[in-house]
């Protein structure tokens, strides 16, 4: 089992600052992280997921790069499946394509202009159309959100198609990662409780009469390195898992504990994670290095 570590902005996303964001992107080339994650949200200071990505994708050689996660219903599949493929045939095969439905937030839906109940029939429609994009020469389709006829994207994105991954725990996202996805990168889960979601995930695959390959179960990890968790992050953090009274067991503090969240993890068979900082630190690149030393070690 190959473990591998990437890092993700969330939704701060250091937008505000240029220089530092390409420093940012330089520090996780040069320290050899496995891949950058940069989430969405219309109303954050992220900037946009597919902007985001291009610029790491100029900027660097051999990261890969992902969407934690891209919101698909709202867009346009086609689109989506031109601007993903000529990404990754440019960036050598570095894409990590992550779609999601979307957050539950008003203002997020509003931008988006889909209805709540219209998400998840968009996204399973979107998903299709997306990959035969990127593997047939003609496409017709005739749903019942969207219809085209002998549509052909070009270029070919550079894999064979691009690996999806998708998020999620509650029980209808795990069914939708078994039947549609080729990896899992859920968040706000522990340790304990991964075994059995990712055996939800097999069921659902199974039933589906389909294998996700057992590498490709990962986990977003929000950490702070030092600073307790307090205040209004509590707050804003335990309505995510109101079922959990103790929030160390979602988000480690210390490098000790990160590396027990992530080796109680690898113990349930995962092996991909992404580590999201809590607060954003006052210095990035001490953070990475700090990181890159003590964490970065667990790959194998």
């Amino acid at each position: 089992m190959k473990v591998r570590i990437g890092y993700g902005l969330g939704t701060a996303g250091m937008a505000a600052d240029a220089a530092g964001y390409g420093r940012f992107i330089d520090d996780l080339e040069r320290l050899k992280f496995d891949s950058v994650w940069f989430s969405e949200r219309i109303n954050g200071n992220a900037p946009d997921p597919v902007v985001a990505m291009a610029f790491a994708a100029g900027r660097t050689t051999k990261i890969k790069f992902g969407m934690s996660v891209m919101v698909l219903p709202g867009r346009n599949p086609v689109l989506v499946a031109k601007e993903l493929a000529s990404l990754d045939l440019l960036s050598n095969g570095r894409l990590l394509p992550a779609f999601g439905l979307g957050v539950a937030d008003a203002r997020e839906q509003s931008g988006f202009g889909v209805a709540r109940e219209d998400r998840a029939p968009i996204f399973n429609e979107s998903l299709a159309v997306i990959r035969r994009l990127w593997t047939e020469d003609s496409v017709s389709h005739d749903g019942r959100f969207f219809q085209f006829n002998d549509i052909t994207v070009r270029p070919k994105p550079k894999q064979s198609p691009p690996e999806v991954w998708l998020g999620g725990f509650a029980p209808s996202e795990l069914r939708r990662v078994g039947r549609l996805a080729d990896g899992w990168l859920p968040s706000f889960i522990t340790p304990a409780e991964s075994g059995a979601l990712a055996d939800q995930v097999r069921a659902a695959a199974t039933e589906a009469d389909r294998e996700i390959d057992p590498e490709h179960f990962g986990v977003l990890i929000p950490y702070s390195s030092g600073a307790p968790l307090s205040g209004t992050l509590v707050e804003r953090f335990r309505g995510r898992r109101p079922d959990i009274t103790d929030l160390s067991e979602l988000f480690p503090v210390g490098i000790k504990a990160i590396r027990a969240q992530i080796n109680g993890f690898i113990d349930h068979g995962y092996s991909k994670f992404v580590l999201i900082p809590i607060v954003e630190p006052t210095d990035w690149t001490t953070e990475l290095e700090l990181l890159a030393t003590d964490i970065l070690p667990l790959e194998n």
